[in-house]
């Protein structure tokens, strides 16, 4: 099992102009951010447009992926979906693909009890091998899962391996973080709490900013790993003002997506009912990009 650990950008899927997806993009993207020297990467995620994805669309992403990554760095697929039965399907065809962990939420329609949740989880892990990290995003799904709930899947279910938490609640990674030692590693799910996650000891970040800045949120993991904490407040003063941006924002891949064309990678529209930023939007992300690497520079 490679080692999943570091600042992994959840990669956005790009499109063409008539909303099919750009395959050579996704390829040229995945090349950048490997050479960006980051720790691992997602697909599939709720960056990626998942929900908006078909069954072979998501198939497809996930084959295309692994097969340009060869092994390179560790790669994650987000393989949620609203039922259990679905959710086994995703989630073994990315063990067959040669993923490295999947990525799964509880179901995001039916707000599930904290006893379904756990059913969920154990079902799904239990039909493959590959490690599983479990998802907690109150925000995108209805539900916070129960800080029990999480370390109980996690202590029976042997594949369970880790959390994206994206509660907003530091207490919550704290906590995990500690009573799940030795059996569950968390990752920060809320880019604008990333720094204060890793200084209660989460080991990994699952980065939406780190699409657009992905040296950036390297740079920054590493720092604190090596006990460099005021380069590390530097490089977060840096990347802050995008983080709340994407969260506060409502529009967070739109915004990736917008901001990887004004670098020349491939992002492309969305597909609705999520519409492109409106011009002040356009001018605020604009503006914070300016800054962001005027002082990366």
């Amino acid at each position: 099992m490679k080692q999943l650990k570091g600042a992994f950008p959840v990669l956005i899927t790009p499109m063409d102009q008539d909303g099919e997806i750009n395959f050579n993009g996704l390829k040229q993207n995945i090349e950048h951010f490997i050479e960006h020297d980051v720790a691992g990467i997602v697909v599939n995620g709720s960056t990626g447009e998942f929900v908006s994805l078909t069954q072979e669309e998501r198939f497809k992403v996930t084959q295309t992926a692994i097969a340009q990554v060869n092994g390179r760095i560790p790669l994650i697929v987000g393989t949620a979906a609203e039922t259990t039965a679905d959710a086994v399907v995703y989630t073994r065809q990315a063990e067959d693909a040669g993923a490295d962990a999947a990525l799964l939420i509880n179901s995001y329609y039916a707000h599930p009890k904290d006893e379904e949740i756990y059913e969920h989880f154990k079902t799904v892990a239990e039909s493959v091998s590959l490690p599983i990290m479990i998802y907690n995003n109150p925000f995108t799904s209805g539900v916070d899962i129960g800080q029990e709930t999480i370390l109980k899947v996690a202590r029976d279910v042997e594949n369970i391996t880790h959390i994206k938490e994206s509660s907003g609640e530091i207490r919550k990674v704290r906590d995990i973080t500690r009573q799940g030692k030795g059996f569950l590693q968390t990752f920060c799910g809320a880019d604008d709490l990333v720094l204060e996650s890793l200084l209660v000891g989460a080991t990994g970040w699952i980065s939406v900013a780190g699409n657009v800045a992905p040296q950036l949120a390297t740079d920054l993991f590493n720092c604190v790993q090596e006990g460099h904490y005021e380069k590390a407040w530097d490089l977060y003063d840096r990347i802050l003002p995008l983080c709340n941006f994407l969260e506060g924002s409502g529009k967070y891949v739109q915004i990736v997506k917008r901001a990887m064309d004004l670098q020349g990678l491939a992002g492309g529209p969305s597909r609705k009912p999520r519409l492109p930023l409106t011009e002040e939007e356009d001018a605020t992300l604009q503006e914070i990009l300016d800054i962001m690497f005027a002082l990366e520079k």
